[in-house]
């Protein structure tokens, strides 16, 4: 989910965390002479204030629980901050054109973001009958998951060459293909690793399923080439209880990206667009999917490490 929609999931904890800040702020001093800006600490004559904190506060998501401590710790962190900002101003760092380049950056997405905030506002949590229907309409992610052990050897993809595509073709396991490498001296690793039918691409996922056991399958990524064998399958379904609250997130923040999607369309289609350039005009495909509005649809679930099953089958053989 992205910045804005944490912000407003977090509303309620953030303005208590201002609180607490505000009774933080007020330690050292006169009891009941805290104001929201008023100053923690001063660097070199510069003043740290409340305001500042709070946002920290807000940004480490720190618990009301341990405020005290946290806040300590961060405002220490702003002093460092300031004392490294004094450093770089003073070798004029601040002027780098890299550097406004990034402060130029970071305003715009600031700025874009607080827009899309005030515009779309808070999207309400789904009724359980939406959720349901999504558990339902996805079999392959929670009633009807499966999960599987496989083993896999990784090679450099410059070393797929014809004799070893063959070899490998020919192959009824990936012991045999480890004897070929052996033989031939490419360099290879091995591993064992877990997925499911919510981990992998859709593709990917009826391949396995109806993958031989212990039969090698390539798959393609990048600089990698991985040959993969199921080893086991086995039912691995996810109550709706269990995954009502992962699909909510998930239906929320496709909401968000389509109240997003539409109220950048209809900017677009006020504006007067020009490029110049007119190589970088998007082609027809990107220009309709960007007009249309629609987010690509994505999985609830996902696996816990980017490895090739999960990145796709493009180069599936």
């Amino acid at each position: 989910m992205n910045t804005f929609i944490r912000r407003h999931t977090g509303r309620a904890a953030y303005a208590a965390l201002v609180l607490a800040a505000g009774t933080l702020g007020g330690c050292g001093g006169k009891t009941g002479s805290t104001k929201p800006g008023q100053a923690l600490a001063s660097v070199n004559g510069t003043e740290v204030t409340v305001l500042q904190l709070n946002e920290e506060l807000q940004r480490a998501g720190a618990l009301a629980a341990g405020q005290d401590a946290a806040g300590k710790q961060l405002l220490q962190a702003l002093i460092d901050r300031q004392l490294l900002q004094e450093a770089a101003a003073k070798e004029n760092l601040d002027r780098d054109p890299k550097v406004m380049q990034a402060v130029d950056r970071a305003r715009a997405l600031i700025i874009a973001q607080a827009y899309l905030q005030k515009h779309i506002g808070s999207v309400e949590k789904p009724p359980a009958a939406e959720i349901e229907a999504y558990y339902k309409q996805h079999p392959e992610f929670f009633a009807g998951r499966k999960q599987f052990a496989m083993n896999e050897l990784v090679i450099a993809a410059g070393d797929l060459h014809p004799a070893l595509l063959g070899a490998a073709d020919a192959a009824a396991s990936l012991d045999e293909i480890a004897v070929w490498l052996d033989a031939h001296r490419v360099k290879y690793g091995r591993g064992q690793v877990t997925r499911s039918t919510a981990d992998v691409p859709p593709q990917l996922a009826s391949k396995l399923l109806g993958l031989q056991k212990g039969r090698p399958l390539l798959i393609k990524d990048g600089t990698r080439a991985v040959f993969i064998a199921v080893l086991d399958t086995r039912d691995a379904p996810v109550p709706l209880a269990a995954a009502s609250g992962q699909i909510a997130q998930f239906l929320v923040s496709r909401k968000n990206k389509e109240l997003a999607a539409a109220e950048l369309q209809r900017l677009r289609s006020g504006a007067r667009i020009d490029y110049l350039n007119k190589a970088m005009m998007p082609d027809a495909k990107a220009a309709a999917a960007q007009a249309a509005g629609a987010p690509a649809p994505v999985p609830v679930a996902a696996a816990a490490d980017r490895s090739a099953l999960d990145r796709g089958v493009a180069g599936l053989r």
